[in-house]
């Protein structure tokens, strides 16, 4: 309970508004999830949110009151204003634990700490009333936030403490004043944060060094870098661990289906004071994997450090279960096993779960894995590590995400073939290739970083859709570390969009009808290497590009799917098209010749399709020239003349006469080449506005490109019901003020200001694809409403007339293309404001501007 007085006294703020009520059940940052009664914290995020902006949905919502910097007008609850929103809450939780004074047991680690503050609080149960912090409430933040469920009658407060910086610990310990301090492992994890794994060991230390001589240091004797805190203590040490040098060890390790059963022993402990407790003793739990008995471990030592009686510990320990999403064990489809790892991931754990994997029976081991976040230099490395140790042994290995192609990549070097590797970006497409082929015996390991969201995969696998209730729960706000652009102008592409688009195609073509994804120009803007996986993951069978460095770098990438390049390839490429396997386009004998000459050195094949100009007056023979042309270069050794097209112009015309003629001319060029015996595997003509408009021109393969994104392929042609698009284009707002009349927005004094007009400046610019000249964007959206282009748009930044948009503040979100609220600016309404067409839209935005997907 948190009482308006203590607020006020710790944190010396200023009560504005009613006086009642003076007490409140718990602290709320998201005014989505207020509880009635509850206080209401305005936090100000670095993504450039302010809680202010919500105080009045907060009390319409129940909000008992409010802690923040700048109160509403006529304020309906007590309001406690304070100048720092996250001091005021360290004040009021160092105010709140000096005055209920329970003993704590501080817990750090890189990796192990969740469990381990779990596992030490329920064995301090036993004989303590014992509180503890959720584990998504462990930082310089949260930690006081949790603290509003500390009771007088606490004895032990069980704190796991997190750090994202230097002198984070220093800070919590501080504020804690811990009795014993936990520290359970120093890896990787974080080093984007901290730099090195020196600077990490030394951030943990700090809960050590903070201890006072009658304090109690528990530290993991199997970390050196852990072990050598006990240095920098005059507090009594404790080591646990595998090690029989350690003061407390475990031997003989057993996994089984049920959890983990080892023999603990007391070497180092002896003479402390402990009565009843064995020389050693057979220990079992239901958590799960060989790593667990360092969990339980840290638990049993606390435990002795506050004469817990052993047959309690027993008793406790083997009752624990694993959490949600920390290798908790769950019915999965078609019979199979989850092991559900989902509630975050770090090359350490990751290793941990592979090895549990590994150890469960099973006719069948799949892994799914996900992105590991803030590893900084170690990131190659650490997925690597992880796809080395699962191509050792899994039978699947699905990996979603960018960084998490790197282990997919490093598992195939190993010795995994190609085709029990899947590569995804979405949580759905794993589960779309995955949940129908699962059956009894298959165990599946779902783990994955916080930012990677994995407990989307484990619901899309659950057996019982009734069991989500035991999977990871993360609501916006403190509990999700969410990625972040490298730029404040980045664009968000809605693989699942792609997904969809691409499944409705192939329901309208057919399995007979192989689909081309087209991803020229990084597939339209949206990023071709995802979407390509996609498209692939989901009906497409072959992947179209304009030039062969495109086709390369598809290839580069692991794309192995037949790639076409559409556009011109020079003889003095060929080489380097042969030995990427990638198929051209063949329309000059010349050129031929030079590709069978490289495929008799290389003693590979050169596939080609021939283009047919049947009225585009693009590249391609035209009709009369294919037989020819065909009889010229057919029996050129090494050529194979794999498929014939052609493309259609205005296929998304309001008149099909035009594209029917081209059709028909194609055909008898088709006709006339079988009747001289030349009959092609692959026919193809249909782009997306034929797709759908022309079933006699889909043949056996399709062209998909605008329709695969979203996209119309022209008023005529709608798309059909359920499309949409998948690129969003933002920004933020970097700047707002207030210009009095005659300033002028410059260059060339393009704009004068003839009254005082509030403008914002958004970081966007013609080096980002945001059109200068002739003619520009005309509106993007703030807060839900258009706001109009001030002046000409810079290189680099762009400003807009917010004056008639309230509360416009630096970090705003800014949509260029998208829907934000009920408005939405479309591309096909862009590219009628310049003059041009949506292919030319989304293909100018540069690659400076980071996809996000």
């Amino acid at each position: 309970m948190i009482y308006l007085d203590d607020l006020l006294t710790a944190t010396g703020g200023q009560l504005v508004g009613p006086p009642t009520p003076t007490q409140f059940p718990a602290f709320c940052y998201d005014s989505r999830h207020i509880s009635p009664g509850e206080l209401f914290v305005t936090v100000k995020t670095e993504g450039g949110g302010d809680g202010h902006d919500y105080i009045a949905d907060a009390v319409l919502k129940g909000a008992g009151g409010v802690l923040c910097q700048f109160p509403p007008a006529n304020p309906t609850v007590p309001c406690v204003v304070a100048p720092d929103i996250q001091l005021a809450l360290t004040d009021w939780a160092t105010h709140v634990l000096r005055r209920y004074a329970p003993q704590v047991v501080g817990i750090i680690g890189s990796t192990g700490k969740t469990d381990a503050c779990r596992a030490i609080s329920t064995v301090l149960a036993a004989r303590h009333s014992v509180f503890s912090n959720p584990p998504d409430l462990s930082n310089c933040f949260g930690l006081p936030i949790s603290l509003a469920r500390l009771t007088p009658e606490h004895e032990v407060a069980v704190l796991e403490m997190a750090c994202h910086a230097f002198d984070d610990i220093a800070h919590l310990a501080e504020l804690t004043r811990p009795h014993i301090a936990v520290v359970t492992a120093v890896n990787h994890t974080h080093l984007a944060y901290l730099g090195s794994m020196e600077a990490i060991a030394q951030e943990k230390g700090r809960l050590v060094e903070a201890l006072t001589p009658d304090g109690v240091a528990v530290l993991n004797y199997d970390d050196p870098r852990v072990r050598a805190m006990r240095k920098c203590t005059c507090a009594h040490v404790i080591t646990y661990g595998l090690s029989p040098d350690a003061d407390i060890v475990a031997s003989d390790l057993r996994p089984d289906l049920k959890g983990l059963q080892f023999v603990v022993h007391f070497p180092g402990v002896s003479g402390m004071g402990t009565p009843g407790y064995p020389a050693k003793a057979e220990v079992r739990t239901r958590l799960l994997g060989r790593h667990q008995a360092y969990t339980i471990l840290a638990a049993i030592t606390v435990g002795l450090a506050y004469h817990v009686p052993w047959d309690d510990i027993l008793d406790v320990v083997e009752e624990l279960q694993p959490s949600p999403g920390r290798l908790q064990a769950l019915s999965g489809a078609g019979g199979s096993l989850l092991l559900d790892g989902s509630a975050s991931c770090s090359p350490a754990t990751a290793l941990q779960a592979l090895a549990t994997l590994a150890d469960y029976p099973a006719q069948r081991r799949i892994a799914v894995l996900g992105d590991m976040a803030q590893l900084g230099s170690y990131a190659v490395e650490g997925h690597q590590h992880v796809g080395r140790a699962a191509a050792a042994f899994v039978d699947l290995l699905i990996v979603k995400g960018e960084r998490a192609v790197w282990i997919a990549e490093a598992a195939k070097e190993s010795g995994l073939s190609g085709e029990r590797i899947l590569v995804t970006y979405t949580s759905r497409d794993a589960v779309r290739h995955l949940r129908p082929q699962l059956g009894p015996g298959d165990v599946v390991l779902v783990k994955g970083d916080v930012e990677a969201r994995m407990e989307q995969a484990v619901e899309g696998l659950l057996a019982d859709s009734a069991d989500t209730d035991l999977l990871v729960r993360r609501v916006d706000g403190l509990a999700v570390r969410v990625a972040r652009p490298a730029r404040p102008t980045w664009v968000e592409v809605d693989l699942e969009a792609v997904a969809y688009n691409v499944q409705q195609i192939k329901e309208i073509v057919g399995a007979e009808v192989e689909i081309l994804a087209v991803l020229k120009a990084d597939a339209y803007g949206h990023g071709a290497l995802t979407v390509a996986r996609t498209a692939l993951n989901n009906g497409a069978s072959f992947c179209g590009v304009s030039s062969v460095n495109e086709a390369v770098k598809l290839r580069d990438s692991g794309v192995n799917a037949p790639i076409l390049v559409l556009g011109y390839t020079p003889a003095w490429l060929a080489r380097e098209a042969l030995l990427h396997n990638i198929t051209t386009t063949i329309y000059d004998a010349d050129i031929a010749r030079a590709f069978s000459r490289a495929a008799v050195d290389l003693h590979r094949t050169a596939r080609g399709h021939i283009k047919v100009d049947t009225g585009t007056g693009r590249l391609g023979l035209l009709p009369d020239q294919v037989i020819p042309f065909v009889e010229e270069i057919r029996d050129l050794p090494g050529l194979d003349l794999e498929g014939i097209f052609t493309h259609f112009p205005i296929a998304d015309d309001a008149d099909l006469g035009y594209t029917r003629w081209q059709l028909g001319r194609f055909q008898e060029i088709i006709e006339r080449l079988a009747e001289i015996g030349v009959n092609f595997r692959t026919i193809h003509c249909a782009n997306s506005a034929a797709i759908l408009r022309l079933p006699k021109a889909r043949f056996n393969m399709v062209r998909l490109g605008l329709a695969m994104y979203g996209l119309q392929p022209s008023p005529h042609v709608p798309l059909p019901a359920g499309f949409r698009p998948a690129l969003t284009w933002k920004t933020t707002v970097a700047q707002v003020k207030t210009l009095p009349l005659g300033s002028y927005v410059r260059y060339s004094n393009s704009y004068r200001v003839e009254k005082e007009e509030t403008i914002a400046i958004i970081p966007v610019g013609y080096a980002d694809g945001f059109r200068r000249a002739p003619t520009r964007w005309q509106a993007v959206l703030v807060r839900g409403q258009r706001a109009h282009i001030a002046g000409q748009v810079r290189m680099d930044q762009t400003m807009i007339n917010v004056g008639h948009i309230p509360n416009v503040r630096v970090g705003d979100e800014v949509v260029l293309i998208g829907r934000q609220g009920e408005d939405e600016i479309t591309t096909e309404e862009v590219a009628d404001w310049l003059g041009t067409i949506n292919y030319e839209v989304v293909s100018e935005i540069l690659a400076r501007v980071p996809r996000m997907v």
